[in-house]
């Protein structure tokens, strides 16, 4: 299968924020604060392609045989992190790589905004690779749905609801997050961020998503005569309501799953 790596393009919008922090159940200010210190600044190259980082070691693991031995032979693959330097430009690496094994070489690559490996593209919420690498040519809103997809399936949305950035920051970037200070960063990312966006936005509906992901719209789409999910039991006054939890990923087709998760 072949891949254009060249989209839409569509740059992040403030609608998409608020979209992902419904999604999420946290505030837009967190969203926000995660996008500051965790994502790429911008999730296109200057040549409209998303961002990305093709990893040698990460495509050495997703090969064997033959086809591991060739692309040891091309530079393209070693066993460990850091053994070469990384080029200006990833993609003729990543073309390279694609005419050996075109699916092991999208999963050692990290794309867009959050910089998401391709190995992670059940825990972005994609069916494939292929899937998300499309998803990630038409917007950097796509690209933020695949970084907090990949938050939900990690747990981590409970982390931004309770403002522990600490907590965060070592699920998101591993053990060693206080080497780089992330936690630290992140709570001062938050703490820049206006009054306006320290709200929480309703829950994204299942049309949110998918005008924010773009392909195809899902079947069938949410109408005000659509069931919707039962409300919660009242709660005292003094307890506060709360969030429901995003979908966690399943082995559907992508629209099937967010209207699972969504309306059951």
């Amino acid at each position: 299968m072949t891949i254009n790596f060249y989209g839409a393009a569509r740059p992040l919008a403030d609608d998409d924020v608020r979209t992902i922090a419904g999604y999420l159940g946290c505030q837009v200010a967190s969203v926000r604060a995660v996008l500051a210190v965790e994502a790429a600044g911008k999730g296109f190259d200057s040549k409209g392609r998303p961002k990305m980082l093709f990893e040698p070691h990460v495509f050495y693991r997703n090969l064997s045989g033959a086809r591991r031995d060739e692309a040891v032979r091309q530079g393209l693959a070693y066993s460990k992190w850091g053994m070469k330097s990384y080029p200006a430009d990833s993609y003729p690496r990543l073309v390279a790589a694609m005419a050996i094994d075109e699916p092991a070489a999208l999963k050692a690559a990290s794309w867009g905004l959050g910089q998401v490996l391709g190995e992670n593209y059940t825990a972005a919420g994609f069916s494939n690779p292929h899937e998300m690498v499309l998803a990630m040519t038409r917007s950097e809103g796509a690209q933020l749905y695949a970084m907090a997809r990949f938050i939900v399936t990690k747990g981590l949305q409970s982390k931004l609801r309770a403002f522990d950035w600490a907590g965060f920051a070592r699920g998101y970037n591993g053990a060693g997050y206080k080497k780089n200070a992330y936690d630290t960063k992140l709570a001062s990312a938050y703490a820049k961020r206006p009054a306006a966006e320290k709200v929480t936005p309703p829950p994204a509906s299942v049309a949110d998503l998918a005008a924010l992901v773009g392909g195809a719209a899902p079947a069938p789409v949410p109408s005000p005569s659509a069931p919707v999910p039962t409300p919660p039991a009242p709660m005292p006054p003094d307890d506060p309501m709360p969030v429901p939890e995003p979908p966690q990923p399943a082995p559907l087709g992508f629209w099937a799953r967010l209207w699972r998760a969504l309306f059951g």
